[in-house]
């Protein structure tokens, strides 16, 4: 089997299979891709991914869909591997655009309904629960669902059945031997794929940089029960809101202490409610409280879960450590532990939060090393397992940032798969899968638009680079806004120019600077303005709005005939701006955004 760059003039034909990365590959977060074969297509997951420092006022990113859009009549169904928001957070938009049926567990599926919920969807007809071992015909395509370990129950990777030979995704996973719910890895059916021969193996590359295995989820429980012993006060335990198993042990280990359990966070209190009803989680007895109700027990009693172990803003533990939450603040002796790691570019926000902890006094526990986390993710054996158990003729790590794919390769290439067959790619790829001359080829391209769409409120995809780079702007220099009013009759200067200034200097202590400001926008309008006729600023609205300044409709004045020009509004504002920015940056280093505005009067 060969991997070629350039496509080979005998290619082709209707049994060729296609996978597209829209998502995964050279980040954490924002995972999807799309499988096609013939006029069938289907999607493997539609996640999420949080916004980095730079993306100012962003609450979240999407990938690109559209791709799948386009095709949604070749579309045939939806398969979520499980139910975390990096895998199933883009379903809402994306399901606004198109329908077809949702697959995944139980668990998966009632997450993805209740997250539906508030963007007032429901899941398309024919969606449905499925569990390891059950198979879906999708046109020419065929899936398959089985289990595996991760930090949710109800994790499963998939074999997708194509003309060209199987492909196998393996969702996020790990090998637990000792899994919370019992529920280990399908060793048997992964060997058996194995044994059949498989097309392209697709693994989770998250912790391709770690030597050894991951421990068990198992280790946790033991040291949250001791943690909780051993705590003189009130215990406050910060996680992921979707990581199920860790939820699990947090109520196990206090059932065991006779603690009791209040819930805070609106994200970790929809999972535990999803979850306890779905019947995977197990809330003994009278554990769970209400958390109104903290007050009645003592405080070595009581045990607060919340949401916020990646120093997230608006997260219940934030608020709490800025005194900003309704309902908790920090005690003397509360113990804090934040039960999992930072997220690459969370340190500081994670940090951050710890220091307002501890300056409230409050105990933390934090550190990785601690044992109050394991990752959900493959370590380097792991993942070398998993490829000797399915042997795959082609191997493409996804689910990582580019480091990862490429550690990942090498590890590939270690256990037997040749070099030229182990691809690392990047979003936007396509991986054609053919025949020829009796032998698989793969051909690599990339033409699929597959980039970032920002979230920002009700907005999706309205805010672009442009957009941030004006908010950046704003935040490092403010803004200055030139209000002045003309005559309609002639266009002298009736009143102005004001100037407004946020952000950039304090007006009482910047007299002189906005006083000379003043002056150069007076001038300015004054000069542009000279042998000028002036239509009315009505009927050169939208010049007169625009930055770029194009020439205004109806420009013709009435005056003498080819002896005076009609005044652009738009240059007008341009050559305003462009003398102020000048002027400010030569006395203060600084560029605020100038917002000329010219009013008729």
């Amino acid at each position: 089997m060969t991997a070629q760059t350039a496509k080979d003039a005998s290619q082709g034909g209707a049994s060729k299979v296609q996978v597209t990365f829209l998502g995964g590959l050279g980040e954490i977060g924002k995972n999807m891709l799309a499988v096609r074969s013939g006029d069938d297509m289907i999607v493997v997951d539609a996640g999420l991914t949080f916004p980095e420092e730079e993306m100012l006022g962003i609450d979240i990113v999407i990938p690109d869909f559209s791709y799948v859009v386009e095709n949604k009549d070749l579309l045939r169904g939806i398969f979520i591997t499980h139910g975390h928001e990096d895998h199933t957070g883009a379903l809402p938009y994306l399901l606004g655009r198109v329908s077809c049926p949702v697959y995944g567990t139980r668990l998966t599926m009632g997450l993805i309904e209740e997250k539906l919920k508030e963007h007032g969807l429901s899941l398309p007809e024919e969606s449905r629960s499925i569990r390891p071992g059950d198979r879906v015909a999708a046109g020419s395509l065929t899936v398959e669902f089985f289990r595996v370990n991760h930090s949710i129950p109800g994790a499963v990777g998939i074999i997708i059945e194509t003309p060209q030979g199987p492909i196998v995704h393996t969702g996020d996973f790990k090998f637990d031997y000792t899994p919370v719910d019992g529920e280990v890895t399908d060793f048997q059916r992964l060997a058996e794929a194995g044994q059949h021969g498989v097309l392209a193996l697709l693994s989770d590359s998250t912790n391709a940089e770690e030597a050894g295995y991951t421990r068990s989820e198992r280790v946790v429980g033991q040291v949250l029960e001791d943690i909780f012993r051993n705590a003189p006060g009130r215990v406050l335990v910060a996680t992921f809101a979707s990581n199920v198993h860790r939820i699990q042990q947090v109520f196990t280990a206090a059932a065991a202490l006779g603690k009791k359990v209040a819930v805070t966070g609106r994200s970790i209190e929809r999972v535990v409610d999803v979850a306890a009803g779905l019947g995977y989680l197990n809330v003994p007895g009278d554990t769970r409280i209400r958390l109104d109700e903290l007050g009645k027990y003592p405080a070595s009693e009581c045990v607060l879960l919340t949401t916020g172990s990646q120093g997230e803003p608006l997260s219940a533990l934030t608020r709490i450590a800025t005194d900003d939450h309704k309902r908790v603040e920090i005690i003397p002796d509360d113990l804090v532990v934040i039960a999992a790691s930072a997220i690459p570019g969370n340190e500081k926000l994670v940090g951050r939060t710890v220091n307002h902890l501890f300056r409230r006094g409050a105990r933390v526990i934090y550190q990785e090393s601690t044992g109050v986390h394991v990752s959900g993710h493959a370590s380097q054996e792991e993942l070398k397992m998993m490829i000797s158990l399915i042997r795959p003729r082609f191997f493409i790590p996804i689910h990582g940032e580019y480091r990862h794919l490429v550690h990942h390769r090498d590890l590939a290439v270690g256990v037997g798969v040749q070099p030229e067959n182990a691809l690392v790619l990047e979003n936007g790829a396509t991986v054609e899968f053919y025949d020829q001359d009796g032998e698989v080829r793969a051909y690599v391209d990339r033409h699929v638009p597959a980039g970032s769409v920002m979230v920002d409120g009700l907005g999706v995809g309205d805010v672009g680079n442009i957009v941030l780079r004006d908010r950046r702007q704003l935040g490092a220099d403010g803004i200055m806004v030139v209000v002045l009013s003309v005559a309609k009759e002639d266009g002298h200067i009736v009143s102005g120019p004001e100037v407004i200034s946020r952000g950039f200097v304090y007006v009482r202590s910047s007299e002189e600077l906005l006083e000379e400001a003043r002056a150069k926008a007076r001038e300015t309008v004054e000069r542009c303005l000279e042998g000028a006729e002036v239509p009315a600023l009505a009927s050169v609205s939208s010049s007169a709005s625009a930055s770029s300044g194009g020439a205004a409709e109806g420009e013709e004045g009435s005056g003498e005939a080819g002896a005076r020009v009609a005044a652009d509004w738009g240059a007008v504002k341009n050559q305003v701006r462009d003398v102020l920015a000048k002027h400010l940056y030569e006395k203060t280093g600084r560029r605020p955004i100038i917002v000329p505005v010219i009013l008729e009067v």
